[in-house]
């Protein structure tokens, strides 16, 4: 192998280069060593992850504000006097088993601890005990001003007859009861005396978009002060609960206890109360649900003033607007709210407001469904006079209405007649439809004796026993009525008719498509 002069030398003067410099770290290690001098360790590892958000700023200021709500009512002794052995169940089956398993449950069985049986001295007899206020919920709550005023829900408090509120720093104070309103499950509640308190405001939940922080904080399971976080995980919901249901959909932990609580963004104010968790277990799975902050300043601004909500009442029933029933009326949108019946003493009968019109707007105000009429309506005060704009005739109409006092409980129209199906000898068909009808006995109507099972009236909920008092807001006295009526909708080129449909009292419409050509 030859190898250049000029190349060996180069190789050589490297390897001898590297010879020496292991030898002077050898002779520095080992002099290390020997000098008793500790080795040099490797730094622990570190990141330098990005920040995220701390609530902890938000939560300091904030939870002197939440309290929690201990709630006591005066329960009715089981049995009516001392000598009753069998404690109040003289009524049950003689059945041994049922007895001893409701006994054992009331605290009337054999639980004799040191000799004495608690059951009796707790839940049997009477005792100079059994007059106090006994424990029967436990929620939270929220100062909403200095002197005292705190907001918490009304199925917390609605069995109540004595409030304690317990503050953040463990303090327990008496607390009477201003006022409640169950149609959004809201209450207000006063401490009097304790000094000056940390109260919160309202946001404007307007500004609250999907995806927002929120921090919970409230008294789950009785635990005291906790703090949940999450985002606004949807707006407007409607679950169910009540007729004006405009709720926010959080993912923070919410548990019982939990309930009127306050759900703040991160400026500290109140974007919505807890009232509503969906848990098919029973314990948080992510879904809870917040009264608006809109709605909670609205209604507990009432109940400080008046100790009640006093809202506007339009008068009519109303149901929503269907695809169908929009194609059949000549809407562009299925919003609105389509009235079903005008009550005979309310304020929108006397307005001018009928059965088939589609309530639209309200003082320039769209209506996107029959939940929002509620909600806009019931935002006025009664006597307030308000632009009422609806849809008639293929064309918008505007009515002044001077709303009414919403009745303590939501009136039905009531129905002046009486009508019962006929059985006559000739009953005629509407085989388009797939209905069987009758004239009624008072001549206004069809009664439907028979309804084809593969029809679209059977689909729709069309029933024997209902009656047809109207198609496309004409009255109907005859099968001729209906037939021009589904004339007349092919030649404007509508699909379907609207038809009103009339089932104890109660009126209704039903949008079903037209025999094509």
């Amino acid at each position: 192998m030859n190898i250049a002069p000029n190349s060996y030398s180069l190789t050589r003067k490297r390897l001898l280069a590297a010879v020496a410099s292991v030898a002077v770290a050898g002779a520095i290690g080992f002099g290390a060593l020997t000098s008793g001098t500790s080795p040099v360790l490797a730094d622990a590892v570190r990141v330098e992850a990005p920040q995220v958000p701390s609530f902890a700023d938000v939560v300091e200021r904030v939870s002197p504000a939440v309290v929690s709500v201990k709630v006591k009512a005066k329960l009715q002794p089981t049995a009516d006097d001392g000598s009753d052995d069998q404690g109040g169940f003289d009524n049950l089956p003689n059945n041994p088993q049922l007895r001893r398993f409701f006994k054992e449950f009331r605290g009337f069985g054999d639980q004799d601890q040191g000799g004495q049986n608690e059951g009796h001295r707790r839940f049997g007899h009477r005792d100079r005990n059994n007059d106090q206020p006994r424990p029967v919920a436990q929620g939270s709550g929220f100062f909403i001003s200095e002197d005292g005023y705190l907001v918490t829900n009304n199925h917390v408090v609605e069995e109540g007859t004595a409030f304690t509120v317990v503050t953040n720093d463990g303090k327990e104070l008496d607390a009477k009861l201003v006022g409640t309103d169950p149609r959004t499950d809201l209450a207000v509640l006063k401490v009097d005396g304790g000094g000056k308190f940390t109260y919160v405001d309202f946001a404007d939940d307007s500004k609250v978009r999907v995806g927002d922080w929120v921090v919970a904080v409230g008294n789950p399971f009785g635990l005291g002060g906790t703090v949940t976080a999450g985002i606004v995980s949807a707006r407007g919901r409607d679950i169910g609960a009540g007729p004006y249901d405009d709720f926010l959909q959080i993912d923070a932990s919410v548990n019982r206890g939990n309930s009127g609580g306050p759900t703040f963004n991160l400026n500290g104010q109140v974007v919505g109360i807890n009232t509503a968790i969906f848990s098919p277990s029973g314990g948080s799975v992510g879904i809870a649900f917040d009264i608006p902050a809109s709605t909670a300043k609205q209604v507990v601004g009432d109940l400080m003033k008046n100790g009640a909500v006093q809202r506007g009442w339009l008068g009519v029933e109303i149901q929503p607007v269907t695809s169908d029933i929009a194609e059949s009326l000549g809407l562009k949108s299925n919003n609105g709210a389509l009235v079903s019946s005008a009550q005979d003493d309310g304020p929108g009968k006397k307005a001018g407001i009928t059965a088939g019109d589609v309530i639209t707007q309200v003082d320039g105000k769209d209506v996107a469904s029959p939940k929002e009429l509620a909600r806009l309506i019931g935002a006025y005060s009664p006597g307030k006079s308000v632009d009422v704009t609806v849809w008639r005739d293929g064309k918008g109409q505007t009515v002044k209405v001077d709303l009414g006092k919403l009745p303590a409980s939501d009136k039905q129209a009531s129905g002046d007649q009486q009508q019962q199906p006929a059985a006559p000898a000739k009953p005629d068909t509407l085989a388009d439809l797939g209905l069987t009808v009758t004239k009624s006995e008072n001549g206004k109507g069809l009664v439907v004796t028979d309804v084809d099972p593969d029809s679209a009236a059977a689909d729709r909920g069309i029933q024997p026993g209902d009656v047809i008092t109207a198609v496309n807001s004409a009255e109907v006295n005859g099968t001729e009525d209906v037939t021009k009526a589904m004339a007349d909708a092919v030649k404007s080129g509508r699909k379907s008719v609207l038809m009103q449909i009339s089932r104890d009292d109660n009126n209704r419409f039903v949008a079903l498509p037209v025999a094509k050509g």
